[in-house]
């Protein structure tokens, strides 16, 4: 049995994760691209890769303005996208644990992502709430309902300014950062975190993140990247990780303790 938290000497913790393939398994411009008939999505996004003519993360944010095929994006189409989206396993769990707290432990979670808001806010409804999803805006025109314009873009530096911003609104200082990110967008957010002292995940084997990143961790769950968590930062023993894991109807079949993680969780039956 899990002991209840003590709030005498509460620790608050900012947990923040991208989206894309971190909490899902594809990427929501597939998505968005496969509602509209697009076809070739993957060879227009590497081709804009290479010409750096956009910051890492933001060229499905670029398309939607600038390319053809993409035009006559409403907010429509990017709620109905956010709902073909494939969520990782774990999800429910992960975040009510966090929730609850381990142990004297407090995390505010929230999500930071360069995808469209409006696909992440559908994606993760009744389980993330709306204001505590930060993705890219844009602003629609009042008649056709079209969007007509990009507000932010949450890529790069984009996600340190959010980062930033949250630890001075929740009062949490530098060292007390979590960031959870998969690819070359989170590269930026990664050096910030470290630099401050707190702690990085990367949840795929991307070459630049696994030099940054302070642990890595591969699985299909999302709650995976609760061990090293509950290992590298507070400091838990196995016995204590896997009744916290438990106690969220998560079972530890599997941990290779290593710089990268390789974990398999599976949930529990629900009795009755």
């Amino acid at each position: 049995m899990v002991d209840a938290m003590n709030t005498t000497h509460v620790k608050r913790f900012l947990l923040a994760s991208d989206f894309d393939q971190t909490l899902s398994h594809n990427d929501s411009g597939f998505e968005l691209a496969e509602l509209l008939g697009v076809r070739n999505f993957e060879q227009k996004v590497a081709g804009l890769a290479q010409s750096h003519l956009v910051q890492q993360g933001g060229e499905l944010a670029y398309l939607i303005r600038h390319d053809p095929e993409f035009r006559g994006v409403r907010r429509e189409h990017l709620l109905q996208a956010g709902k073909r989206v494939r969520l990782k396993g774990g999800l429910h769990a992960f975040v009510e644990l966090l929730e609850r707290g381990v142990e004297g432990n407090q995390f505010s979670f929230y999500v930071v992502s360069a995808a469209p808001r409006e696909v992440v806010v559908s994606a993760l409804e009744g389980i993330v709430p709306p204001e505590n999803i930060f993705g890219t805006e844009f602003d629609y025109d009042p008649h056709t309902g079209e969007v007509r314009s990009l507000n932010r873009v949450r890529a790069g530096y984009g996600k340190v300014a959010v980062l930033d911003e949250l630890g001075q609104r929740l009062g949490i200082t530098a060292d007390r950062v979590i960031y959870v990110g998969d690819g070359s967008s989170d590269i930026h957010v990664m050096l910030h975190v470290n630099n401050g002292d707190g702690f990085t995940i990367a949840v795929s084997e991307n070459r630049q993140l696994a030099r940054i990143a302070r642990s890595t961790v591969l699985s299909d769950n999302a709650s995976s990247v609760l061990v090293p968590i509950l290992d590298q930062v507070l400091g838990l023993r196995t016995p204590e990780i896997r009744a916290h894991l438990e106690s969220t109807g998560l079972m530890l079949d599997e941990w290779q303790r290593a710089r990268t993680d390789r974990v398999q969780l599976r949930e529990l039956a629900v009795a009755g």
